[in-house]
């Protein structure tokens, strides 16, 4: 990994996780915000990838300065444009029903076997998939406890991603990486190889490692080591600071070659 100073590309897109990569303790704090609106106004669509649920990423797509959201890990994508919500999901509604059913059992199983952990508190908001909170508004489990979470999900057939503070769960053959493709290409007709020229992708945990791998123009922020060994395509850059200072970093370095 190169320090942030050394990007020196012109980019058209930023695709950015939000937790604990914007974020400051669960806050998005002046700098970070400041910067998504340098961003926008220079022309750099930027776009968030997050695992946060289907409630919140109706709000981010309609008030903040992006282009469109990618959330719950890739179940979907909402775009504010032309004064009207565009939504468009990997399943429909029968199949989303069918698994938030499978999920509700998953979810007795995890709180059983995993004492300390919970259910998140978005939960209520989400639609395909299902969030457990390790350290976010409970006692930070320890990474045995976190992977036995995953083990869980996985013995069942599901997906399971180890955000910052989540461990995510779906049944299907998404994740962020195949939805940010899908969104670029129906919404701006970028194909899939030319994203790995015009697009740049920041983050900072395990669960943005396809991210990584695919984008040559990927960055995170400083607290990505806390998860270094956990990650093999580890990202181009990383910054000096953590966070949203992090991220401020990361859009100064984009905002110098415009």
């Amino acid at each position: 990994m190169q320090n942030v100073s050394h990007f020196s590309e012109r980019l058209q897109f930023l695709l950015t996780d939000i937790d604990d990569t914007l974020t400051d303790e669960g806050l998005l704090g002046p700098e970070a915000y400041t910067a998504l609106w340098q961003l926008h106004e220079a022309g750099i669509h930027v776009i968030p990838v997050t695992g946060r649920p289907a409630g919140w990423c109706e709000m981010i797509a309609r008030v903040w300065p992006v282009s469109g959201i990618v959330g719950e890990n890739g179940g979907f994508y909402f775009r504010y444009h032309g004064k009207k919500m565009h939504r468009h999901f990997f399943f429909d509604e029968k199949t989303q029903s069918e698994n938030r059913k499978k999920l509700n059992a998953l979810e007795k199983e995890i709180l059983q076997k995993v004492p300390g952990c919970d259910l998140a508190s978005d939960q209520f908001c989400r639609l395909m998939d299902l969030a457990i909170d390790f350290c976010e508004d409970v006692p930070a489990l320890p990474r045995t406890e976190v992977q036995k979470i995953v083990d869980i999900f996985h013995s069942h057939g599901a997906q399971a991603k180890v955000s910052s503070i989540h461990v995510n769960g779906w049944f299907g053959a998404y994740d962020k990486l195949t939805m940010s493709l899908k969104f670029l290409q129906k919404e701006f007709s970028v194909t899939a190889d030319e994203a790995k020229k015009v697009c740049g992708f920041s983050g900072d945990s395990p669960n943005d490692e396809p991210m990584f791998a695919y984008f040559p123009h990927s960055f995170a922020v400083a607290n990505i080591q806390n998860f270094i060994d956990q990650i093999k395509n580890k990202p181009t850059y990383v910054t000096q600071q953590r966070g949203g200072l992090g991220f401020t970093e990361i859009a100064n370095a984009i905002l110098k070659q415009k």
